[in-house]
């Protein structure tokens, strides 16, 4: 039986046998479906059955980050809401057993999407327009909710959020400073100078995006689960928005926006809404006030180009799995001015 690191099956099985009261798990095998720019995804499969199992990064954890308990917690919470999630199965907090916490949960059937679709999935351009539209319905949803009717009330602090969020993506910065981006200390800088008042405390996701869902593969249109609840918190919900429209390609794109891609994504398509369409679309659903979302656009892009450089940091540090992991040093100067220049035009 092949180790897999970081969920070793010689330990992964007989802790599942007794954690889910099911001696099939003893024997099982792990296979690494998502790895290293983040968290871990492993898919374990044992007598014709399959969970999925989810924990930290190798190497260096940065304060706060890769939360597995966060994640569960949320997931857990939002389970009998309009918002989808996968079903938790079990929560483990004893570092001893793979070296971090870690959680397990159901596999969701469906298609994750990231630079392109399935052959012969959503080829008619009034399906990829159903896929945009349905994102945007589901982060409303998730800002409808009540965090007190689900027992998230003490969640986060929604006071304060945008500063701490300006705050603690500087200091994740700092922790993975790498030469020659000090322009980045200038977008922080604009940033944390203008930051907008909150119009609402919602439950955020943190990094919503369209391959941090799961798609219904028989009916364009429908989310099926969304994942990745690392970051969540209580906060302002025009963070989410921002980060989603920071992902969101479109056609036209051309200079920095296709620089700065970060996730390759399938929004160019023929179909897609636009990053115009989005906004409007999650006005007319949440009514909120797009006045200041070019500040959330900036932040995004602030927050997206520290990822990189995170990468960038871990990679040279020996600390990722998988690959793909070429080119983010590149990607930081674009973001960068992507921040600056939505900060300065006031336009998505």
């Amino acid at each position: 039986m092949t180790t897999t690191a970081g969920a070793d099956p010689s330990v992964v099985g007989p802790y599942l046998a007794e954690a889910l009261a099911d001696r099939t798990w003893r024997t099982c095998s792990v296979t690494l479906i998502a790895g290293g720019k983040s968290n871990l995804t492993f898919r374990v499969d044992a007598g014709g059955t399959s969970v999925i199992l989810r924990r930290p990064p190798l190497g260096h954890v940065l304060p706060t980050a890769h939360d597995m308990v966060r994640e569960h917690t949320v997931m857990e919470a939002l389970a009998e809401t309009p918002v989808p999630v996968p079903r938790m199965l079990h929560l483990c907090t004893d570092a001893d057993v793979l070296g971090q916490p870690f959680y397990v949960m159901e596999l969701v059937e469906g298609h994750i999407c990231r630079d392109s679709l399935p052959a012969g999935y959503a080829d008619e351009p009034d399906q990829r327009r159903a896929i945009g539209e349905g994102l945007v319905e589901v982060l409303a949803a998730l800002h409808e909710v009540d965090p007190a009717a689900v027992g998230l009330e003490g969640f986060g602090r929604p006071e304060g959020y945008l500063e701490r969020q300006v705050r603690r993506w500087v200091k994740q910065w700092e922790a993975t400073r790498i030469e020659g981006h000090e322009a980045l200390d200038r977008l922080a800088a604009d940033l944390a100078s203008a930051v907008p008042v909150t119009q609402r405390s919602t439950i955020v996701h943190g990094d919503y995006r369209l391959d941090n869902t799961i798609l219904d593969a028989e009916q364009p249109g429908r989310i099926v689960a969304v994942l990745d609840w690392e970051m969540s918190t209580l906060g302002d919900p025009l963070a989410d928005l921002g980060i989603l429209l920071g992902y969101w390609s479109q056609a036209d794109d051309a200079g920095a926006r296709t620089q700065a891609l970060v996730v390759p994504a399938a929004t160019v398509l023929p179909g897609f809404p636009t990053r115009q369409d989005v906004a409007e679309q999650y006005a007319r659903l949440t009514g909120l006030d797009l006045t200041p979302l070019p500040w959330y656009a900036a932040f995004a892009a602030f927050k997206l180009a520290v990822v990189c450089a995170g990468i960038v940091a871990r990679v040279r540090g020996g600390a990722m799995l998988g690959d793909g992991f070429e080119g983010f040093e590149e990607r930081i100067g674009p973001l960068v001015e992507i921040g600056r220049s939505t900060l300065a035009d006031r336009q998505v």
